[in-house]
């Protein structure tokens, strides 16, 4: 399972693509992928602190 900073990244990669492209169809489903990435995020933090046995041992998750 990725880390919730994995999530993030692909959030902001999304952000950054979407800047490039013209508003339409394509720049708002990117906005949109955006959101759904810091929504698993956010998911996985929360469980990371519910279940902190899940978290990889070998890098903090929440990075």
């Amino acid at each position: 399972m990725k880390k919730a900073s994995e999530y993030r990244k692909h959030a902001e990669e999304c952000r950054v693509l979407a800047k490039q492209v013209p508003e339409g169809p394509q720049r708002d489903q990117l906005v949109e992928m955006a959101r759904t990435w810091e929504a698993l995020a956010n998911d996985r933090d929360v469980l990371v602190r519910k279940h902190p046995e899940i978290a990889q041992p070998d890098k903090a998750d929440d990075d």
